[in-house]
């Protein structure tokens, strides 16, 4: 993709947040699109082949970025060092939240977000698998991985819908430290074969 198909494909997708920062998804047409990014039908067919492709890709490139499974030195945060532990990837994902908040922020808490959660919920179930083995101890022996896997990245997202309606607040650490202390006891009394990411 060349630089100017890389600038097209931006304003379609800063369009598409702008809108659904103002109206429902499922009032949003690809007429408003175009109108908004202030490019042709063709050009933004030629990138997208319908408006759910749009909110696809948008989720994937928004998740993909914030769930990372590389804990690299980055502007606001540096979680190199921790060895890839759950609390400090949930820590970095909150920052990653935090720092993208014109990006994220804005959609996750619009009339919409309920989608964007979905996704979101989607891509923390796929991390957490990684972590959280088959219950073996008490008291959560017999209990489905998959609901547990559920259960907790579902408490995440609730949690990140209660941080942004008390306007960030909480510093990362601060949030992650809520939800490990809540969630920690559970994790931690399985058998430590907790992948590293």
């Amino acid at each position: 993709m060349d630089r100017r198909q890389q600038k097209t494909r931006a304003a379609i997708f800063s369009a598409f947040s702008a809108l659904l920062s103002r109206k429902r998804y499922d009032k949003i047409t690809v007429q408003d699109i175009i109108d908004e990014a202030n490019v042709g039908r063709t050009t933004f067919y030629a990138h997208f082949q319908t408006k759910d492709d749009l909110l696809k890709e948008t989720c994937t490139d928004i998740f993909e970025h914030v769930i990372s499974g590389s804990l690299m030195m980055e502007g606001s945060h540096d979680f190199s060092l921790s060895g890839g532990s759950p609390q400090a990837v949930l820590t970095h994902i909150l920052y990653h939240l935090r720092d993208s908040k014109k990006n994220i922020i804005g959609i996750l808490s619009c009339e919409s977000g309920d989608l964007f959660l979905q996704y979101f919920k989607t891509y923390l179930n796929r991390l957490l698998s990684q972590w959280i083995p088959q219950p073996q101890q008490p008291p959560l022996s017999g209990v489905p991985r998959e609901f547990l896997i559920d259960h907790v990245s579902g408490s995440f997202v609730n949690m990140v819908q209660w941080w942004i309606r008390n306007n960030l607040r909480q510093a990362p650490e601060e949030l992650s430290g809520y939800f490990w202390a809540v969630t920690g006891p559970i994790l931690e009394g399985q058998p430590s074969n907790i992948q590293s990411l």
